[in-house]
């Protein structure tokens, strides 16, 4: 089965936030995904006040860029989260957007070396482990969470070129694909992801999330049109999709068939309606994805 969730996007203001979550948990969404995109708002703060507004819906934060938070912090938030919300949170992390880590005067030299030291040691720390670690960029010294979460769980991390995907599938318990990945990169997504977890001997569950951007309503093919040439995508095939329910019903199912465990409705930046696309997803295409 696939699961089928959808985007609150940071240019909605933060106090919009909890009608929306309400609704997508009445309304039986399977998830509700937030971003933490500089310089808007925050994805813990946010997710925690979506999980204490709601009941069932599961809640992403796809992602939280590494080099703004040191791991000791992420570990403690997540675990947080974990112990509050059993089996509701879902965290990512990633690089982040380069240009906005400079802006704050967070980026590194090595995107992927911190990615790889900051998914070891936050793994390490949520199993509820004790490290001591000195890397390039992550130094814990007899570090443990006095409350790690009661179960395992999943850390997810965003990727888009070779190098990232491959970590991911090395050291990450699934891969977060943005909206620029169409079906056929979803298949060389998983292949790459699958090296990684081949060179680290994982044969756990690995569960990849795709966010696939959609537009409905009679204006749709424009405002998508108009977004994925904002973006410098257009000339992209087979990304995006714009009409109803059927339509966007079969997208997702070939992100799901392409190798996709989580697709996530991303409404474009102008969606004129976000209650409606909610309802939309929910209720129109949640019953059409088997």
């Amino acid at each position: 089965m696939t699961e089928l969730g959808a985007v609150f996007r940071p240019q909605l203001p933060p106090e919009r936030l909890r009608a929306l979550a309400r609704l997508a948990d009445e309304t039986g969404l399977d998830e509700l995904w937030l971003w933490e995109d500089c310089f808007r708002e925050g994805g813990i703060s946010t997710a925690a006040a979506a999980l204490a507004w709601t009941e069932r819906v599961r809640v992403g934060v796809g992602l939280l860029p590494v080099p703004l938070r040191n791991v000791a912090v992420t570990a403690m938030e997540a675990a947080s989260l974990h112990r509050m919300f059993p089996g509701r949170a879902i965290l990512g992390v990633g690089h982040g957007v380069q240009d906005w880590m400079g802006q704050v005067g967070a980026r590194v030299e090595s995107p992927v070396t911190l990615l790889r030291e900051h998914l070891l040691a936050l793994r390490a720390l949520l199993s509820g482990e004790r490290i001591t670690t000195e890397g390039r960029y992550v130094m814990l010294d007899d570090v443990a969470l006095d409350w790690p979460p009661q179960a395992p769980v999943e850390v997810l991390a965003g990727a888009t070129g070779p190098r990232t995907l491959r970590l991911s599938g090395e050291a990450a318990d699934g891969t977060i694909l943005t909206a620029a990945t169409p079906p056929e990169g979803v298949r060389r997504a998983r292949q790459l992801v699958d090296e990684g977890r081949k060179s680290a001997d994982r044969t756990d569950p690995h569960r990849i999330v795709v966010y696939l951007l959609t537009a409905t309503g009679p204006d749709a093919p424009a405002r998508l049109r108009a977004e994925l040439t904002a973006e410098g995508l257009a000339s992209v095939p087979d990304l995006g999709v714009a009409g109803d329910a059927a339509t966007v019903a079969a997208a997702v199912r070939r992100l799901g068939e392409a190798g996709a465990d989580s697709v996530i409705l991303q409404p474009t930046a102008d969606e004129p309606d976000p209650e409606g696309f909610l309802r939309f997803t929910a209720r129109e295409v949640r019953p059409l994805v088997p």
